[in-house]
Protein backbone atom coordinates (compact mmCIF):
# COMPACT_ATOMS: atom_id res chain seq x y z
CA UNK A 1 0.00 0.00 0.00
CA UNK A 2 1.36 3.38 -0.98
CA UNK A 3 0.88 6.22 1.42
CA UNK A 4 1.72 9.81 2.15
CA UNK A 5 3.97 10.03 5.26
CA UNK A 6 2.18 11.44 8.29
CA UNK A 7 3.52 12.43 11.69
CA UNK A 8 1.05 10.38 13.74
CA UNK A 9 0.77 7.39 11.43
CA UNK A 10 -0.17 4.02 12.89
CA UNK A 11 1.88 0.85 12.64
CA UNK A 12 1.73 -0.40 9.00
CA UNK A 13 0.10 -3.71 10.05
CA UNK A 14 -2.58 -1.81 11.96
CA UNK A 15 -3.24 0.45 8.97
CA UNK A 16 -3.49 -2.58 6.69
CA UNK A 17 -6.03 -4.22 9.00
CA UNK A 18 -8.06 -1.01 9.29
CA UNK A 19 -8.14 -0.54 5.50
CA UNK A 20 -9.12 -4.19 4.96
CA UNK A 21 -11.94 -3.92 7.49
CA UNK A 22 -13.26 -0.82 5.71
CA UNK A 23 -13.14 -2.66 2.37
CA UNK A 24 -14.98 -5.64 3.89
CA UNK A 25 -17.66 -3.34 5.33
CA UNK A 26 -18.17 -1.78 1.91
CA UNK A 27 -19.45 -5.14 0.62
CA UNK A 28 -22.53 -4.76 2.85
CA UNK A 29 -23.43 -1.24 1.68
CA UNK A 30 -27.09 -0.72 0.86
CA UNK A 31 -26.95 1.83 -1.95
CA UNK A 32 -29.69 1.11 -4.53
CA UNK A 33 -30.00 4.80 -5.47
CA UNK A 34 -26.46 6.16 -5.73
CA UNK A 35 -24.77 2.82 -6.50
CA UNK A 36 -21.82 4.23 -4.53
CA UNK A 37 -20.85 1.74 -1.83
CA UNK A 38 -18.79 3.03 1.08
CA UNK A 39 -17.24 1.15 3.98
CA UNK A 40 -15.56 2.53 7.07
CA UNK A 41 -13.65 1.11 10.00
CA UNK A 42 -12.85 3.10 13.13
CA UNK A 43 -10.02 2.19 15.52
CA UNK A 44 -10.48 2.93 19.21
CA UNK A 45 -7.65 3.90 21.56
CA UNK A 46 -8.04 0.38 23.04
CA UNK A 47 -7.29 -1.21 19.65
CA UNK A 48 -10.86 -2.36 18.92
CA UNK A 49 -12.19 -1.89 15.38
CA UNK A 50 -15.81 -1.12 14.53
CA UNK A 51 -16.92 -1.15 10.90
CA UNK A 52 -19.91 0.24 9.07
CA UNK A 53 -21.33 0.79 5.62
CA UNK A 54 -23.55 3.38 4.02
CA UNK A 55 -27.27 2.74 4.06
CA UNK A 56 -29.53 4.63 1.70
CA UNK A 57 -33.24 5.22 1.98
CA UNK A 58 -35.94 6.20 -0.53
CA UNK A 59 -36.42 9.24 1.70
CA UNK A 60 -32.95 10.60 0.89
CA UNK A 61 -32.39 12.69 4.05
CA UNK A 62 -32.58 9.47 6.09
CA UNK A 63 -29.48 7.99 4.44
CA UNK A 64 -26.58 7.23 6.78
CA UNK A 65 -22.93 7.32 5.77
CA UNK A 66 -20.47 4.51 6.51
CA UNK A 67 -18.30 6.71 8.71
CA UNK A 68 -21.19 7.67 10.97
CA UNK A 69 -22.39 4.06 11.11
CA UNK A 70 -18.96 2.86 12.32
CA UNK A 71 -18.64 5.68 14.87
CA UNK A 72 -22.19 5.17 16.16
CA UNK A 73 -21.57 1.44 16.57
CA UNK A 74 -18.46 2.19 18.63
CA UNK A 75 -20.19 4.80 20.77
CA UNK A 76 -23.18 2.51 21.32
CA UNK A 77 -20.78 0.00 22.88
CA UNK A 78 -19.09 2.56 25.13
CA UNK A 79 -16.11 3.66 23.02
CA UNK A 80 -15.53 7.38 22.49
CA UNK A 81 -11.74 7.68 22.14
CA UNK A 82 -10.54 7.07 18.60
CA UNK A 83 -7.13 6.77 16.96
CA UNK A 84 -8.13 6.50 13.31
CA UNK A 85 -10.80 5.75 10.73
CA UNK A 86 -10.40 4.28 7.24
CA UNK A 87 -12.88 4.98 4.44
CA UNK A 88 -13.19 2.70 1.40
CA UNK A 89 -15.01 3.24 -1.90
CA UNK A 90 -14.79 1.78 -5.39
CA UNK A 91 -13.01 4.85 -6.76
CA UNK A 92 -9.88 3.89 -8.63
CA UNK A 93 -8.40 7.26 -9.57
CA UNK A 94 -9.28 9.38 -6.54
CA UNK A 95 -9.29 9.18 -2.77
CA UNK A 96 -12.79 9.59 -1.37
CA UNK A 97 -13.08 12.12 1.42
CA UNK A 98 -15.75 12.06 4.14
CA UNK A 99 -18.73 14.38 3.66
CA UNK A 100 -19.19 17.46 5.83
CA UNK A 101 -21.66 15.76 8.18
CA UNK A 102 -19.25 12.89 8.81
CA UNK A 103 -16.39 15.31 9.39
CA UNK A 104 -18.46 17.08 12.03
CA UNK A 105 -19.35 13.78 13.73
CA UNK A 106 -15.66 12.85 13.76
CA UNK A 107 -14.87 16.27 15.21
CA UNK A 108 -17.19 15.56 18.14
CA UNK A 109 -14.56 13.07 19.33
CA UNK A 110 -11.43 15.16 18.78
CA UNK A 111 -9.34 16.82 16.12
CA UNK A 112 -6.06 14.92 16.20
CA UNK A 113 -7.10 11.43 15.12
CA UNK A 114 -6.28 10.18 11.63
CA UNK A 115 -8.56 9.70 8.62
CA UNK A 116 -7.26 7.19 6.04
CA UNK A 117 -8.93 7.84 2.68
CA UNK A 118 -8.41 4.88 0.38
CA UNK A 119 -8.70 3.87 -3.26
CA UNK A 120 -10.07 0.50 -4.33
CA UNK A 121 -6.52 -0.92 -4.59
CA UNK A 122 -5.86 -0.20 -0.91
CA UNK A 123 -3.60 2.82 -1.40
CA UNK A 124 -4.41 5.72 0.85
CA UNK A 125 -3.73 9.25 1.98
CA UNK A 126 -4.05 10.29 5.60
CA UNK A 127 -5.16 13.53 7.17
CA UNK A 128 -6.19 14.47 10.68
CA UNK A 129 -9.74 15.47 11.47
CA UNK A 130 -8.35 18.99 12.05
CA UNK A 131 -6.93 19.08 8.52
CA UNK A 132 -10.26 17.98 7.06
CA UNK A 133 -12.33 20.39 9.18
CA UNK A 134 -10.24 23.42 10.15
CA UNK A 135 -11.68 26.14 12.40
CA UNK A 136 -14.32 23.68 13.52
CA UNK A 137 -17.01 23.87 16.18
CA UNK A 138 -16.78 21.28 18.93
CA UNK A 139 -18.05 20.35 22.39
CA UNK A 140 -15.65 22.73 24.13
CA UNK A 141 -17.20 25.68 22.25
CA UNK A 142 -20.49 25.16 24.08
CA UNK A 143 -18.78 26.15 27.33
CA UNK A 144 -17.35 29.43 26.07
CA UNK A 145 -20.54 31.46 26.49
CA UNK A 146 -21.86 31.83 30.01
Amino acid sequence: MAQVPHASALDPKCIEQLVLRSQEAKKFAYCPYSHFPVGAAVLTKDGKIFSGCNMENASYPLCVCAERTAIQKAVSEGYKDFRAIAVATDLQDDFSSPCGACRQVMREFGTTWDVYMTKSDGTYIVRTVQELLPASFGPEDLHKVK
